[in-house]
C-alpha cells in the first residue's frame, strides 16, 4: 500500500485517503499539530481500506493514531465523515461538526428503515420522474433495503462548531467560516497564521511555529494573517478544478423551501473576501488565487442560471429540466443513483430562479411544472 502524504510546512499535513469506487479517487484529510497533539480535518470514507491508508497517514506525519486529539468535521457526507468513529475510537479524540450537519447525522441514525427510500420516491415523483425510474426504488423500499442506506451508523459529533469561532486548539488560530451551500452545515477553516512559505522575504524567523521544529508552540508570532491571510482548509466548499455539487438539502420534514445555490453563492463571496494565500481542498490539490476561483464559480452558477432560463420557455418539470440540462455525459449515459442527484442539482437551480423572480410554478401543475418569467 502507497500513502501520498504531503508535508504543507507549518505543522500542516494531507494525507490522501482513497475512496472506493469513486472518480474523484480520494479525500484529502488534512493533519493540524496543536500543543495538545494532532487534530484531523476531515477523515476519509468508511472502509478498511481507507482506514488503512489513514493510519499509515498519521504514522507518516510522525504520530500514531492514539496521539489523535480532535476530529473537526468540515460536512457530514461519508467520504468526510466516514472514519470519525474509528478514530474516536481509537484514540479518544472529540469529533467536533456544525449544528446543521449535525442534526442531518443525528436524522439519519434515528429514522425508520425505509423512510429515505419513501422520501426520495416522493421527491422524485413530485419532480415528474418515470415510472421506469421510480420502479427499483419501489422494489428496495418493499425489500426493505432502506437498513442498509449509508449513514445510518455516521458518528455523533461531541461538540460543536460555531460560525465565527476561534477554535480551542492551543498553539494554533484556526477560526470556523460557515458556509453553508454544498450541505447546510458546511464549513471551512481559516488559519490565521503566517504562511510558512508564501509570506514576505525576511519573515522565517517570525514564522517558524508550528512544524518548524517538532513543538507547534508559538504559530501566531510576528502578526495574525500576515503573509497572504493564511491558509484555508475549503472542505468541498472551494475546489480548483471542480464545481461541488449543490442539490436539495437533506431534510424529509422540510417545511419551507430552502435556496442552497443562494447559501452556497452567498459563502463563496464572504470566502473570497477572505483572500487567503493558499486554499487546502478536500480533493485535488492545493491551490492559490482565492478570490479568482471563487470569481470562475460565481460565473458558472450565474451562466448555469442563465442557460435553465432559457430551457424553460417551454414549461418543463423538474425532471425534464435535468434531462435536457448539459452534463458532464450524455443523459443516457448518467448512472441511475446520479440522476437523482443531477434532479436534485436542478432543483436548486429552479428554486434560486424562482426567489429570483425568474421562474415560476404553472398553477395547478402535477407533478410540478415551472415557467420562465
Amino acid at each position: 500500500m502507497t500513502t501520498q502524504v504531503t508535508d504543507h510546512r507549518g505543522g500542516v499535513w494531507s494525507i490522501a485517503v482513497p475512496i472506493p469506487d469513486n472518480p474523484l479517487g480520494h479525500t484529502l484529510v488534512h493533519l493540524l499539530e496543536t500543543d495538545r497533539g494532532p487534530v484531523l480535518i476531515d477523515t476519509g470514507w468508511d472502509d478498511p481500506d481507507s482506514w488503512d491508508t489513514l493510519v499509515a497517514g498519521v504514522t507518516a506525519c510522525g504520530f500514531a493514531v492514539a496521539d489523535l486529539h480532535g476530529v473537526l468535521v468540515t460536512h457530514h457526507h461519508p467520504d468526510h465523515h466516514g472514519l470519525s468513529a474509528k478514530v474516536r475510537e481509537a484514540s479518544g479524540a472529540w469529533i467536533a461538526m456544525h449544528a446543521a450537519d449535525a442534526a442531518v447525522v443525528r436524522r439519519t441514525r434515528e429514522a425508520e428503515p425505509g423512510r429515505w427510500l419513501d422520501y426520495l420516491l416522493a421527491k422524485l415523483t413530485a419532480a415528474g420522474a418515470p415510472e421506469d425510474h421510480l420502479t427499483p426504488l419501489r422494489e428496495a423500499r418493499a425489500a426493505g433495503r432502506g437498513r442498509r442506506l449509508p449513514g445510518r451508523r455516521a458518528a455523533l459529533p461531541d461538540r460543536g462548531i460555531e460560525p465565527g469561532e476561534l477554535l480551542d486548539l492551543p498553539g494554533r488560530r484556526l477560526r470556523a467560516i460557515w458556509t453553508p451551500g454544498h450541505t447546510p452545515g458546511h464549513v471551512c477553516l481559516h488559519l490565521e497564521e503566517r504562511h510558512p512559505v508564501l509570506e514576505p522575504a525576511g519573515a522565517e524567523a517570525d514564522a517558524a511555529g508550528p512544524g518548524a521544529g517538532r513543538g507547534p508552540g508559538g504559530g501566531t508570532a510576528g502578526g495574525g494573517t500576515a503573509g497572504g491571510r493564511g491558509r484555508l482548509f475549503s472542505g468541498d466548499h472551494l475546489l480548483p478544478g471542480i464545481t461541488p455539487h449543490i442539490g436539495l438539502y437533506e431534510d424529509p420534514d422540510e417545511r419551507e423551501a430552502t435556496d442552497p445555490l443562494g447559501d452556497y453563492l452567498d459563502s463563496l463571496e464572504r470566502v473570497g473576501r477572505l483572500a487567503p494565500a493558499e486554499v487546502l481542498p478536500a480533493h485535488q490539490h492545493a491551490f492559490t488565487d482565492a478570490e479568482g476561483r471563487v470569481g470562475e464559480l460565481i460565473a458558472h452558477h450565474e451562466e448555469r442560471l442563465s442557460g435553465l432560463r432559457a430551457l424553460l420557455r417551454e414549461p418543463r418539470t423538474p425532471w425534464q429540466l435535468a434531462v435536457a440540462m448539459e452534463w458532464n455525459r450524455p443523459w443516457d449515459r448518467i448512472p441511475y443513483g446520479s440522476r437523482n442527484i443531477a434532479v436534485s442539482e436542478a432543483e436548486a437551480h429552479l428554486r434560486r430562479l424562482v426567489k429570483l423572480g425568474h421562474a415560476e410554478r404553472v398553477p395547478g401543475s402535477d407533478p410540478a411544472t415551472y415557467r420562465a418569467v
